[in-house]
């Protein structure tokens, strides 16, 4: 599965620095701008945004007490309180001529990368674990040191004195380092969004790029030279993307709290959940309505099939094609009918051969809803063997769509492991035999190697999901995503 969506990103970054070189390097004239007010105005617009931003995302942050939403915050806040002191001190506008504009430009570009690169973390990273203790006090106790440097600032405007922010090798040195943090930051954000898609993460993505590049232009640009104001208008543009991204997100949950939480959160419930089209929580819902078994059977094989997938290395848009697909393979079973379904006993071969229907009828809803070819795959094949036993096509071998493979396991771990009407759920140990000993005629080798692994290291990927959703009222919340 080719991905081409950061051709966007990558676009919108590179060609305002492609532009500002040509006007930089004289192959387009760089005339002059003076014009002191004008920044002033862009720049406390800038802040303004900024420190919106900020404030919306500071507040979701202390309700659901998330530390990387804090981090996010903090960011923003750093970027419009600091650079605020940037358009404030506008040479011939209120100070003069001073290098303080230079510092509080340069300052706030490095303490928003900072603080950006914290919110793309893992949760368990010892840095971001030793912050989180600090949560409650960390944005009060930044905010209230950011206005007192300020304060300093403008009252001591000769305090640039003391610094080499503006000059050489300094300057070189922090832009190395922007531009490194940040791209690590483009990147953990932009992998989460190959998963997600979440608007603001991608907001995050260019708002980031868009940093970088007003970092170099700060550096190398000329003073009110045509090529010196694109930075400017590059970070007001960084900001209204983040306030649509938070606008689209929003959507994402109906509560602008649930939608930021929804970010970073590392519950496997809401990895799933939050990550899926309107299209498959339409099918979910209607299968719970059919039978609420399948319901929870189908986000435990989820669940299984996601961690699966994720020890096998599959790339982001392959582990969100496993997502949906898998919570929509068994979606066929809507057209059995009940008596069929529900038995408790053992089918008649006629019964079973209306059973055998199921992945052909789920392949042909799914095909007219407009889902794509890997999610197809998994509804239609997710019940082929290996040795060409399965149905409905008799597929053998890797003639079998790789990710029906990986659902094929997770599914039949999920049917052993479950109570039945007829029988009583296997332990693990009794379904890890029965799976390992099909190895190759029912299961690829290569799943039952990687699933035999994971389990073994990581006992909570399959205790987990059988532990939490086997309840009615459980499967009847996750079904209402």
């Amino acid at each position: 599965m080719k991905n081409y969506s950061f051709l966007a990103p990558l676009i919108a970054v590179s060609f305002p620095y492609f532009l500002f070189e040509a006007f930089h390097s004289g192959l387009f004239k760089d005339s002059m701008f003076m014009m002191p007010r004008g920044h002033f105005y862009i720049v406390s617009l800038i802040s303004i945004l900024s420190s919106i931003i900020a404030f919306a995302v500071g507040i979701a942050g202390n309700r659901i007490r998330n530390i990387k939403v804090s981090f996010l915050s903090i960011s923003f806040l750093s970027l419009g309180l600091v650079f605020s002191i940037h358009g404030l001190s506008t040479p011939h506008f209120i100070l003069g001529n001073t290098q303080l504009p230079g510092i509080a430009a340069q300052l706030s570009m490095m303490l928003a990368t900072v603080w950006l690169w914290l919110s793309s973390l893992p949760s368990d990273n010892l840095l971001v674990v030793f912050l989180a203790k600090k949560q409650r006090l960390l944005v009060p106790i930044w905010a209230v040191a950011l206005l007192i440097f300020c304060t300093i600032g403008m009252v001591n405007s000769h305090i640039e004195h003391l610094t080499l922010f503006n000059g050489k090798p300094l300057n070189v040195i922090l832009t190395i380092l922007i531009l490194l943090f940040n791209g690590m930051t483009i990147y953990r954000y932009y992998q989460s969004y190959r998963f997600t898609r979440f608007p603001l993460q991608i907001a995050i993505v260019y708002s980031t790029g868009w940093i970088m590049v007003s970092q170099l232009i700060m550096m190398r640009g000329l003073l009110w030279s045509f090529s010196w104001w694109i930075y400017h208008f590059l970070l007001l543009a960084s900001m209204i993307v983040m306030m649509i991204g938070l606008v689209k997100q929003y959507a994402v949950k109906g509560t602008f709290t649930e939608s930021i939480r929804s970010l970073f959160t590392t519950d496997p419930f809401e990895r799933i959940t939050n990550s899926i089209a309107p299209s498959v929580k339409a099918l979910v819902s209607a299968t719970e309505k059919k039978d609420i078994y399948t319901a929870g059977h189908t986000f435990r094989v989820t669940m299984y099939a996601l961690k699966l997938a994720e020890e096998l290395h599959l790339k982001p848009e392959q582990l969100r094609a496993i997502v949906q697909g898998g919570l929509v393979h068994d979606v066929g079973k809507i057209r059995v009918p009940d008596a069929v379904l529900n038995k408790p006993g053992k089918l008649m071969p006629e019964e079973r051969a209306v059973i055998e229907k199921h992945p052909v009828e789920g392949y042909k809803m799914c095909r007219g809803l407009g889902f794509l070819k890997d999610e197809l795959s998994i509804v239609r094949s997710h019940h082929e063997k290996w040795d060409g036993s399965g149905y409905p096509d008799k597929l053998q071998g890797e003639d079998i769509p790789f990710f029906a493979r990986i659902v094929a396991v997770a599914d039949v771990y999920d049917a052993l492991t479950s109570e039945r009407a007829y029988r009583k759920a296997w332990t693990h140990s009794e379904a890890m035999k029965y799976i390992i000993a099909n190895r190759g005629t029912h299961f690829d080798p290569q799943c039952v190697d990687a699933w035999e692994q994971l389990c073994k290291r990581n006992p909570s990927v399959y205790q987990y999901p059988s532990e939490s959703i086997q309840n009615e009222a459980t499967i009847q919340r996750l079904s209402s995503f």
